[in-house]
């Protein structure tokens, strides 16, 4: 017994650390059960990024639109709000995400404005030349090959789309100190103004734009996919 009550502490310790660094995890990708309420709080505490990221883009009536790692799907019922004659798609690969995102757009999705798939940004179920914004909220951190998957994303967007990766902290912006030991645990990326130009111009993006919410940390970086030559 003297034993038990000296490792009892110990046990409680480990035990408390698992079950932390298990919540943590469902941060970045929410299983279909467990998972489910952070893909809902997400919903409400990246909404005001959300929506100060998409006044950087233009978005039409008839827009087709793609939101990679749509998580609890706000930004895509935000999106077929403004496209009201188009269609707005929906890819993420945690499960519970899915599925909030498919509950919050229920009637959207029965009729047909809205499709949501359980994907990975490095292998998107889409054709070519399909999309005219694909968007990226809160997600790019955790994307798994950077530089292919912006490729990927350009094979999908229609010359001229735009792509829109939106962000709450960034390297060199406010709060990121105080961020980069969560992100290193999450094993997210961490990435300067710099460092997403960069990205984006060897991807072969062009009109590259990049926006900072000086006061709040925020970054939104912008590119196109170039038209062809004969159309420039």
């Amino acid at each position: 017994m003297q034993i038990l009550d000296a490792l009892w502490p110990f046990v409680r310790i480990s035990v408390g650390l698992v079950i932390g660094f298990y919540l943590v995890r469902q941060v970045r990708r929410p299983s279909k059960w467990i998972g489910q309420p952070f893909a809902r709080i997400m919903n409400r505490s990246h909404s005001s990024l959300t929506d100060w990221g998409l006044q950087h883009v233009t978005i039409e009536k008839c827009c087709v639109a793609l939101d990679v790692g749509c998580g609890g799907g706000r930004t895509i019922e935000k999106l077929a709000a403004i496209a009201a004659e188009g269609k707005v798609y929906g890819v993420d690969y945690a499960s519970g995400s899915v599925a909030v995102s498919r509950n919050k757009n229920a009637e959207a999705i029965a009729t047909g404005r809205v499709k949501i798939k359980q994907a990975s940004v490095s292998q998107l179920p889409f054709a070519d030349n399909k999309f005219d914004l694909i968007t990226a909220i809160e997600t790019q951190y955790y994307w798994p090959d950077l530089p292919n998957d912006m490729l990927e994303i350009l094979r999908v967007l229609k010359p001229g789309g735009a792509l829109l990766i939106i962000a709450e902290v960034y390297r060199g912006g406010a709060g990121h100190k105080l961020a980069a030991p969560i992100m290193k645990l999450l094993g997210s990326s961490s990435l300067s103004a710099d460092d997403q130009r960069n990205l984006f111009s060897a991807a072969g993006y062009s009109e590259i734009q990049i926006f900072e919410e000086p006061k709040k940390g925020w970054i939104c970086v912008s590119g196109k996919k170039p038209l062809p030559a004969k159309q420039a």
